[in-house]
């Protein structure tokens, strides 16, 4: 098991943990993280796009011209697609993009981000993340005590109402409790924060 060092929040060092390689020293499968963002990103979509084809658009009931004789090409309706204010070929429909991936899939790509956080130097444990306060100015010192100046995901074990609000206005800044950790919000952000009681929960639940 490697080690890591445990600071406070004013960026002093209070101990060490230590981390389970099941979780936390895997060799990162970019393959799968590469399934899991496009299986996140594609749920994301809203999918209410739409167009009308020629079938749905108004007018054009009156053959523009009789078939022969004019000299044009023959047309039957002013909403064929060719036309101006005409039908869409292939008209774009509502749809639902999302799809379900495999438990082991995800599991296995929320190890290999964790795993590649560790081996970057990129996450920091936290001793016990607390706010007296809502206020935004004091965990934004916090952040900066323990060296995290760029996107970060703070992670505690539960949710915490005054850790959210406290955090919610700093760009770049999410919380998440450790029990729905998302893959995408990892790799999205350069910093990740976990107070050692989460870190626990999360070893328990992916070890």
């Amino acid at each position: 098991m490697s080690t890591m060092k445990v600071l406070n929040m004013a960026g002093a060092e209070v101990g060490t943990v230590e981390l389970n390689d099941a979780v936390f020293g895997i060799e990162p499968n970019q393959t799968v993280v590469h399934e899991v963002v496009k299986n996140h990103l594609a749920n994301c979509r809203q999918g209410t796009q739409s167009a009308l084809t020629r079938a749905e658009v108004s007018g054009g009931g009156k053959k523009p011209w009789r078939q022969k004789g004019t000299g044009h090409a023959r047309q039957g309706s002013t909403r064929a697609p060719q036309w101006t204010h005409g039908g869409i070929v292939f008209a774009p429909k509502p749809r639902d993009y999302s799809y379900v991936l495999n438990k082991k899939v995800k599991r296995l790509a929320l190890k290999s981000v964790l795993s590649a956080k560790v081996a970057e130097g990129e996450m920091v444990v936290i001793d016990s993340i607390k706010m007296d306060a809502i206020k935004t100015a004091d965990f934004r010192k916090f952040l900066t005590a323990v060296g995290v100046d760029g996107k970060a995901v703070v992670v505690t074990p539960e949710v915490d109402q005054t850790i959210v609000k406290s955090a919610r206005n700093i760009p770049g800044v999410m919380t998440t409790p450790a029990s729905i950790l998302s893959v995408y919000d990892i790799l999205n952000a350069k910093y990740l924060v976990v107070d050692k009681d989460a870190l626990a929960k999360i070893e328990e639940v992916y070890a």
